[in-house]
C-alpha cells in the first residue's frame, strides 16, 4: 500500500480538487519531498461512509503513509512527512517557525467584516508589515534561501487571502510590501503550488458562504 491522502473536493464539483489550504499545505509537502500519492477527494457535503469511517470528526486532510493508519491534522502529518522521508529537508528553525502565522486569521477577520471601522484591517496589514520585514532581513523565503515547512504552510493562506479579498473586497495586499509580493510570486510559481492550487472560481465558491453570512 502507497501513500494516501484524502483532501477536499471542489463545492459542487466533486471530482475537482478543492480549496482547503490544509489540504493543499500537505500535497504542497509530498510534492516538494517527490513522494509518489494518491489523492482521493472527499466531498465534504456529502461524505462517504468509507471516509468518516478513517476520519469520525469527518475532517481534511487525512494522510496514510502506507503502514494502514490514517493521520488527521496537517501539522501533525507534515512532521510525519518530514520524519519519513527527511530529504530535502524542509525544516523550519524553532526561531522562524511561528513568522506569519497569524495572517490567516487576521485576513479571515477582515474577510468576514462589514465594519470598516473595526480595526480588521489594520490588524492584517500589521501582520503583513511584520512578514515583510522579516523577508527584508532573511529572505527570499522565511528560512532564507531555501524553502522550508513555514513557506508550504504560509503558502496556500496567502492565495486565499489574495483572491478572496480581491473578489469580494476589491482588496489588494498594499504595493510597498515588496518583499512579500515577491515572496508570494516566488511560492505561487513553484510547480509544487501550480498542481496542488485550487482555482481561483472554487476558492470563491468556498469562501462565499462564510462571506455572506
Amino acid at each position: 500500500m502507497g501513500v494516501e491522502v484524502c483532501v477536499k473536493a471542489a463545492v459542487g464539483h466533486p471530482d475537482t480538487l478543492g480549496d482547503c489550504p490544509f489540504s493543499q499545505r500537505v500535497l504542497l509537502t509530498l510534492e516538494e519531498k517527490k513522494v509518489p500519492y494518491e489523492m482521493k477527494l472527499i466531498d465534504v457535503q456529502n461524505k462517504p461512509d468509507w471516509f468518516l469511517k478513517i476520519s469520525p470528526e469527518g475532517k481534511v486532510p487525512v494522510f496514510n503513509g502506507g503502514d494502514g493508519k490514517w493521520i488527521p491534522d496537517s501539522d501533525v502529518i507534515t512532521q510525519v512527512i518530514e520524519e519519513k522521508y527527511p530529504t530535502p529537508s524542509l525544516v523550519t528553525p524553532p526561531e522562524y517557525a511561528s513568522v506569519g502565522s497569524k495572517i490567516f486569521s487576521c485576513f479571515i477577520t477582515f474577510l468576514k467584516s462589514k465594519d470598516p471601522n473595526d480595526g480588521s484591517e489594520k490588524a492584517l496589514l500589521t501582520e503583513l508589515q511584520a512578514l515583510e520585514e522579516h523577508l527584508k532581513a532573511h529572505g527570499p523565503f522565511i528560512n532564507g534561501q531555501n524553502i522550508s515547512a513555514a513557506d508550504l504552510s504560509l503558502a496556500p493562506k496567502l492565495y486565499h487571502l489574495q483572491v478572496a479579498l480581491e473578489h469580494f473586497k476589491g482588496w489588494k495586499i498594499p504595493e510597498d510590501l515588496t518583499n512579500v509580493h515577491a515572496y508570494t510570486e516566488a511560492l505561487f510559481s513553484r510547480e509544487s503550488f501550480i498542481k496542488t492550487k485550487a482555482a481561483k472560481e472554487h476558492l470563491i465558491a468556498g469562501w462565499a458562504p462564510k462571506v455572506n453570512a
